[in-house]
């Protein structure tokens, strides 16, 4: 089943979407909601980040061809930091430097995992981790992870959440103004989502609708004022977004 969520006069809907239709839903996104009303065109309604997480996890070095090519050794647990949920934006929604920041922006195309009851797997979303690499290593006695990723707008998340994908057979793709930079397979995770789930949720207490992007592989590189950036996991759709500046 695919989910997505939207405002309507101010308030967030959810609904399942049907086809090039939405039926929207009442009650616990989490725990059999209920259908509420007619359904709606999907083409009318703009959908937000799926989530307000309270927690928002992001793992490093996670995939093997990734861990391979720069020389990291394989974890034996995952490797995680914490991205502030403020920094969640949706589809469409545009990517902005922070006051004063002229360094790389890197984009990271990411699986990203939503929490459901009791430590469960609700289902996936599409996450672009937003990084400002120069941050991140700006201080050589403490690398700034949860700066560099926490900024307002460094958090795209959606278009939707699926509650099941293919993790053998589905990539993950990044293009930029349409050429495609990322091209990678889920399948090749060092922890694989069921097993991150276990790992980080014997010591963080997860919530439903927590996210935990799974990590990036090859081929993330900085992003340009202008770009558009669209991250695609089979499944689950795409992920849109603007970097601001540019003519």
């Amino acid at each position: 089943m695919k989910w997505v969520v939207w405002f309507d006069d101010g308030a967030i809907r959810f609904g399942s979407v049907e086809g090039e239709m939405v039926q929207p839903h009442t009650g616990d996104f989490f725990a059999g909601p209920t259908p509420d009303g007619p359904a709606l065109p999907l083409a009318a309604i703009t959908p937000m980040g799926p989530l307000r997480p309270r927690n928002f996890i992001g793992l490093w070095n996670n995939f093997y061809a990734l861990a391979e090519k720069q020389g990291n050794a394989i974890p034996e647990f995952p490797l995680y930091f914490l991205k502030s949920p403020s920094s969640i934006i949706g589809p469409e929604a545009t990517i902005t430097p922070p006051p004063g920041y002229t360094g790389k922006i890197l984009y990271e195309g990411e699986l990203g995992i939503v929490i459901g009851r009791n430590n469960s797997i609700f289902g996936y979303t599409i996450v672009n981790d937003v990084t400002a690499l120069d941050v991140l290593n700006a201080d050589p006695s403490f690398p700034q992870w949860a700066r560099a990723k926490s900024f307002a707008s460094f958090g795209p998340m959606g278009p939707c959440i699926v509650t099941d994908i293919d993790l053998a057979t589905a990539r993950v793709k990044v293009a930029l103004n349409g050429r495609v930079r990322q091209d990678y397979p889920l399948a090749d995770m060092i922890f694989p989502p069921a097993r991150i789930v276990e790992m980080i949720g014997a010591e963080v207490a997860l919530a439903p609708g927590d996210v935990i992007a799974c990590g990036t592989s090859l081929g993330a590189l900085p992003m340009r004022p202008g770009m558009v950036v669209e991250v695609t996991i089979d499944g689950i759709g795409t992920l849109r977004n603007t970097m601001a500046g540019g003519e």
